[in-house]
């Protein structure tokens, strides 16, 4: 890496750092430990201390880019940031167990229903996914004047379509179906694009709703968002051969085992690595077509989304 190069790198990466202690302190704020019969001991081992939180800094970074330094702004991310999060740890709660993916292993820790249960891990799932619009919906205080009642209902439809039938359960319906079968690329697109990539769109659009962009913006930011949920699951699947369990902090080579099509499955891995770089160079092109003058972070995110090696 050149020196020209590393002095952005090295602010990038102190901003996520920021930015992902921010996110963890209001989850564990919010995650409850005195939830009924242990709920809230299972809740909080499915949600806390692991994970990349791409999601939560792909909210932070598009309200960054729509308003910077704007406090109320930053205030109504920071949950929107956390409610995405909710979701996503409650659908890999789910994605593990048993009756779907029957994974034991997730962020280089037992999965929760190995070590709480099934009953527990299909509880607390649906737990974390209520708690997600109950965090985007507060009721009093500085933080319900800075999320009034029409961008609350924004940032839940958002997050409601992206993680109902048209997104992320429509897409793991497609995939438990689509085991052992031969796929073409349009559907297995389609799949991915639903299980995967509606919930990373959705993350960037809801930072963008907390600071209401100029109109012109949105379509190129839907456009980045689209193009870095597909890179996502195409990078995924590529590790999924390349990297050990170790280094990937869950099971590696599952869905080769499990019989999925996979990116690599369908293109072979020179195949899925040129898609992940022609997704990558799309991403780019989308945020220069917003016109915002902030979008640094952005594509830095799209960097590490393609170059990421866990």
């Amino acid at each position: 890496m050149s020196a020209a190069i590393q002095p952005a790198t090295e602010a990038f990466d102190q901003w996520a750092a920021a930015q992902l202690d921010t996110v963890e302190q209001a989850l564990s704020a919010w995650v409850p430990e005195q939830a009924p019969a242990g709920l809230g001991q299972v809740m909080r081992y499915g949600v806390l201390d692991g994970g990349k939180r791409l999601r939560a800094l792909l909210v932070l970074a598009a309200a960054e880019a729509v308003a910077p330094g704007v406090a109320s702004v930053r205030v109504a991310a920071l949950r929107a940031a956390c409610a995405v999060e909710l979701i996503h740890a409650y659908s890999l709660v789910h994605d593990d167990m048993p009756c779907m993916d029957n994974d034991v292993l997730r962020r280089g820790k037992p999965t929760v229903h190995v070590q709480y249960g099934e009953a527990m891990a299909m509880l607390a799932g649906d737990a974390m996914q209520a708690l997600a619009f109950e965090v985007l919906t507060p009721e009093s205080g500085p933080d319900a004047q800075a999320l009034p009642p029409a961008l609350q209902a924004r940032l839940c439809a958002r997050l409601a379509r992206a993680s109902g039938y048209v997104g992320m359960a429509g897409g793991q319906a497609i995939d438990l179906t689509s085991i052992g079968k031969p796929l073409d690329e349009a559907t297995l697109r389609d799949m991915h694009r639903r299980k995967t990539g509606a919930l990373l769109q959705a993350s960037v659009l809801m930072g963008a709703e907390c600071g209401l962009p100029p109109a012109g913006a949105w379509a190129g930011l839907s456009e980045y968002g689209a193009a870095i949920g597909l890179a996502f699951q195409v990078v995924d699947d590529i590790l999924d051969v390349t990297h050990s369990a170790q280094s990937l902090g869950k099971t590696a080579g599952k869905d080769a085992d499990a019989g999925k099509p996979t990116y690599v499955s369908v293109l072979g891995m020179d195949g899925a690595r040129r898609q992940a770089r022609e997704l990558h160079v799309q991403a780019h092109a989308a945020l220069e077509r917003t016109g915002l003058p902030h979008h640094e972070t952005l594509a830095w995110l799209a960097d590490r989304v393609v170059q990421r090696d866990n």
